[in-house]
């Protein structure tokens, strides 16, 4: 249903699923093990699968901390976007990766759901994508210490609303990864 013309393919982005990002996020291996589900469903169905990677002062280009997690593997021929924002298309090609794919539609997974996943999920909204995320295949980190709810309901929230999405010509959605379609 999206917006982009002659875009009739869906993506899987994998976003933030690094070292310094999640090593203390809720349900951490959990999370890491729906994600290799979903890659390996992509992979056997020729889905284009786009890896994402977040820089910053304490993400800094090539340490450990700014390192994807090891239980995830990135093939040769997956695109890697850099990016410095929360929203994953801002100041980043992933707009051309995906154009050159053909996507409409993006599914995505990842950290931290409280920041960069709700941002690249509302960022792909208005910029014309179907928006899908994966309800157990993104996490957060425990940001009670600043007033944040816990994760757990970070996360039930973040699925329930984006349940509902919708605007003119696109949609959003979630759904678990035992009942992806891509």
């Amino acid at each position: 249903m999206t917006t982009l013309p002659n875009r009739p393919n869906t993506a899987l982005l994998i976003v933030d699923v690094q070292n310094g990002v999640v090593d203390s996020s809720h349900n951490r291996d959990e999370v890491i093990a729906n994600i290799n589900a979903l890659l390996a469903k992509a992979r056997s169905e020729a889905v284009p699968v786009v890896w994402i990677q977040h820089s910053s002062d304490e993400l800094k280009p090539d340490s450990a901390p700014w390192r994807y997690v090891p239980e995830l593997v990135r093939e040769a021929t997956e695109p890697l976007v850099h990016k410095r924002y929360g929203d994953s298309f801002e100041d980043t090609e992933l707009e051309s990766v995906l154009a050159e794919h053909g996507v409409g539609r993006v599914v995505v997974t990842g950290a931290q759901t409280d920041a960069c996943i709700r941002s690249t999920l509302h960022g792909a909204m208005v910029r014309g994508y179907d928006a899908t995320l994966v309800a157990d295949a993104h996490t957060t980190e425990d940001l009670t210490a600043y007033g944040a709810p816990a994760p757990e309901q970070v996360i039930s929230h973040t699925n329930l609303y984006w349940n509902w999405q919708e605007a003119p010509g696109r949609k959003g959605g979630t759904v678990d990864t035992a009942d992806i379609t891509f």
